[in-house]
């Protein structure tokens, strides 16, 4: 089963002053989103497998546009996130099975890497509900600099019977990050946890 794509929309945030301190460069970040149907709105369906391949599918499609929005290669990203949002006549697990078992793999190839899980979160909500896409570093958990997030909302989306489905990137870490920690220039990028 493809995915049903009534529309995606690409958000592109830059900070250029945080506190009237100046940013240079400004860090980046952007969100591709896919406004999808939901094949399985308003039943109980005991076999998600369709919602996994579209998840697969979406992967791949989202990481190139949040790639492309930010004018770099995919390799240079450091950060990444993911998140759905099902419509009323959805359930959480609709979201759960695009997230998880599939689409990492494909955001994993478009940015060259990815030893870190890819923070997630899901949710049911109507139109113009936010989604909130958890950030961290793409190689290293305990990258301090990267835990960050990213609010995206789609006025008419998701109807009830729809499916928000968005992945992130950034091409740096928080503005004026001063937290400790591990930094980016110590990761092993083994395990992804350091």
């Amino acid at each position: 089963m493809k995915a049903e794509i009534r529309k995606i929309v690409t958000f592109v945030e830059e900070t250029h002053r945080e506190m009237e301190k100046g940013i240079n460069p400004p860090t980046r970040r952007a969100a591709a989103v896919a406004i999808i149907a939901n094949p399985f709105a308003g039943k109980y369906v005991e076999d998600l497998t369709p919602l996994m391949d579209i998840g697969e599918e979406l992967g791949a499609l989202l990481a190139e546009k949040a790639v492309a929005a930010l004018g770099i290669d995919g390799a240079k990203a450091e950060s990444y996130g993911k998140a759905a949002a099902v419509g009323e006549n959805g359930e959480l697990e609709h979201a759960a099975a695009i997230l998880h078992p599939k689409l990492g793999t494909p955001v994993r190839k478009v940015l060259g890497k990815g030893a870190a899980l890819i923070p997630s979160s899901k949710k049911r909500g109507g139109l113009g509900v936010v989604l909130d896409i958890p950030l961290g570093h793409k190689d290293a958990a305990f990258v301090r600099s990267h835990f960050d997030g990213m609010e995206v909302r789609v006025n008419d989306a998701p109807r009830a019977n729809e499916i928000m489905v968005a992945v992130a990137v950034t091409d740096s870490g928080r503005p004026l990050p001063r937290v400790g920690g591990l930094t980016k220039d110590q990761i092993k990028g083994e395990d992804g946890l350091r």
